[in-house]
């Protein structure tokens, strides 16, 4: 046992963050699942506890073995990993597991395991694109040359994403943003695809309206937004999460119920995943709710000054690409829950309950930590062995890149 903990290197920071963030994980989805248990396990409570414990275990093996590699090898897997995204995609759009009128999921024949191929497509996409900014840097204002195989790969997978998950698609879209911005492609394509990007939504939202079967989620987009920006009265059972959501965050006040007292874990629909934050603040209160949102922005600090350190491109661009995907995706998911944000379905990273979810965030954490220990050890080393071999960003946490 000693000579593993030894063996842990990296960030000690973000291993501390994650740790704390999974016994969070335990306690509230041991206290969210008791009406499931009683529901689907005969009442026995005990089942979901112990089997989120397992994935939790096994995240964290993934996480610890991710770690070990050094990041360099993970630049030529994301050229294999995006090359069989394209196809993932397509299959799950075309003939994937239908749950709430969408086709995000794939069910792995004999084992009966299911994930979301977007899961799969973010963290590719995401290593792909440090590896392509980092290798272009003397090219990143060409168009031709700089822009457009940067682009493309955004394109066809945030396409592919849509019509079943428009959030995902949203917020990897946005993440991409952040990294072409931090990777010196020219403001004026940026600026042009965020333009195209507002226009498209503005497109689908029209579409969704006038033609529903053109997009089988699009009404259940359209009545969300409505509600959020009109305050328009809609079908009850588009706000009843939210209504549910707002009664246990009152009930929560300062300092919660205490542990296992929820009431609204009865009432909310999916409390152990979509809305686990609003169990957090019902149980552990406004302390309980703001801790949580700390360990996601720390976790946040620490990949930037990760960054910072990193003596090539692409273990800089990596780490921020990783770290403001799970951070955003932990912002956004905290604020539909306080009625700051139209319902998305996204889950909290390292909180919600979930088995591929949790082993690909684990995953992602991994890599920022390689990034970690080997920056550590090629700083100390004065040695430089990123695989890359540009100049680096020397992204700093109170810097912003020249475009």
């Amino acid at each position: 046992m000693l000579k593993f903990v030894k063996d842990i290197k990296g960030d000690k920071v973000i291993w501390t963050v994650v740790v704390i963030l999974c016994i969070f994980s335990l306690l509230a989805v041991y206290s969210s699942t008791g009406t499931l248990a009683y529901k689907k396990q005969h009442g026995n409570t005990e089942y979901y506890l112990f089997k989120h414990f397992m994935i939790l275990g096994f995240g964290l093996g993934l996480m610890y073995i991710t770690h070990l590699v050094r990041y360099t090898y993970y630049s030529r897997i994301s050229q294999i990993g995006l090359f069989l995204t394209f196809p993932l995609l397509l299959i799950t759009l075309l003939s994937g597991t239908n749950l709430n009128e969408a086709n995000r999921w794939l069910t792995v024949p004999i084992v009966n395991l299911t994930f979301q191929s977007s899961d799969v497509a973010k963290l590719f996409l995401i290593m792909y694109l440090a590896r392509v900014l980092s290798k272009k840097q003397e090219m990143v204002q060409d168009f031709r040359k700089g822009f457009l195989p940067v682009i493309i790969p955004v394109i066809i997978v945030t396409v592919l994403i849509l019509p079943a998950n428009f959030s995902t698609a949203a917020i990897l879209f946005v993440t991409c943003i952040v990294l072409m911005f931090i990777g010196r492609i020219s403001l004026k394509y940026m600026v042009s695809l965020v333009i195209l990007g507002m226009l498209g939504m503005v497109m689908i939202y029209f579409l969704s309206t006038s033609f529903p079967k053109l997009f089988p989620r699009g009404t259940t987009w359209v009545a969300r937004i409505d509600h959020f920006v009109h305050k328009k009265e809609v079908d009850p059972d588009v706000t009843y999460q939210v209504d549910q959501a707002k009664i246990a965050i009152v009930q929560g006040g300062i300092f919660g119920k205490s542990p296992g007292k929820s009431t609204q874990r009865n009432f909310l629909p999916h409390p152990y995943s979509d809305f686990i934050f609003a169990i957090i603040i019902e149980e552990y209160g406004f302390v309980g709710g703001a801790f949580v949102l700390l360990l996601y922005l720390i976790l946040f600090f620490r990949v930037i000054r990760i960054a910072g350190k990193s003596q090539g491109n692409f273990g800089s661009l990596l780490s921020i690409g990783i770290g403001f995907s799970l951070v955003f995706q932990a912002l956004i998911n905290m604020a539909v829950a306080v009625n700051l944000f139209p319902v998305t379905g996204q889950t909290l990273p390292l909180v919600s309950m979930g088995g591929t979810s949790i082993w690909f965030t684990s995953i992602s954490i991994g890599i920022i930590l390689s990034i970690s220990r080997f920056s550590e050890i090629e700083t100390r080393d004065g040695t430089e062995v990123d695989i890359l071999r540009e100049p680096t960003l020397n992204i700093k946490p109170n810097t912003v890149p020249a475009v």
